[in-house]
């Protein structure tokens, strides 16, 4: 199943990443090395997708490349109607601030910034005053039920407790997308659960658009749709084999 544009009641639904026709290499010596080809998908706004595929096939390049920290070699990206391959560096970074939440395997707090400090982070890009920053990040950090963990450092926090304070920094500038990158890999088997819960929350009742690479079948389990790349390509769903 793709997620194509659709008609409703109210007139056609543009879809939310429109990638169109994208191809990316990287360079080994003078020599390129093909990791894209002619990738093309529509996102529907409020999907959450998962890709998959062996090691290599591409999927975390294509993750960065609708997330904006890499630029195509050909085609086009849409996220909300914008074309990002047309921004330059520091509009891609402007733009992302905003617009894109991230979630990694290993987190990336910062050690020294309590998980109060890591989530309000990236309000400081915006025009929000101290007591509107106060606001966000409290609920923010209620939205994953950490209230009573706001003062402790990530040193003193559980993997997964780690996890859920990148989901509530993710989330807290509202972006137009959650892109995750192999979330659960270096949590326990519980505390994958409780991730993927919550990130099946957000995507459920906020209505947040996530996009997650994964290795592990019983989180793609729970996307909505999954997507299969093999060797820097798209494949038919129905001939994906089971990783």
């Amino acid at each position: 199943m793709n997620t194509s544009v659709k008609n409703t009641d109210n007139g056609p639904v543009r879809p939310i990443v429109s990638i169109n026709h994208v191809s990316k290499s990287y360079w080994r010596g003078n020599r390129p090395v093909p990791v894209l080809e002619d990738i093309t998908l529509d996102i529907a706004r409020g999907e959450f997708l998962a890709l998959m595929g062996p090691s290599g096939s591409g999927k975390s390049t294509l993750l960065n490349l609708l997330a904006g920290i890499d630029t195509v070699d050909s085609g086009t990206i849409l996220v909300d109607g914008l074309d990002i391959t047309t921004l330059s560096e520091t509009e891609l970074a402007s733009w992302r601030a905003t617009h894109v939440g991230f979630i990694f395997q290993f987190y990336n707090l910062i050690p020294v910034l309590t998980a109060y400090e890591n989530v309000e982070l990236p309000l400081h890009l915006t025009a929000l005053s101290r007591k509107e920053m106060r606001e966000h990040v409290e609920m923010a950090l209620r939205v994953v039920n950490l209230s009573d963990r706001s003062n402790h450092f990530p040193g003193q926090l559980s993997g997964g407790e780690q996890q859920r304070v990148a989901i509530a920094r993710a989330v807290i500038t509202d972006p137009a997308i959650l892109v995750a990158d192999e979330p659960t890999g270096d949590l326990d088997r519980v505390s994958a659960t409780e991730i993927l819960s919550l990130m099946e929350r957000l995507n459920e009742e906020s209505g947040k658009t996530i996009i997650m690479v994964t290795h592990d079948p019983r989180a793609a389990e729970k996307a909505r749709i999954i997507k299969h790349l093999e060797k820097g390509s798209l494949i038919d769903d129905a001939l994906s084999a089971p990783l």
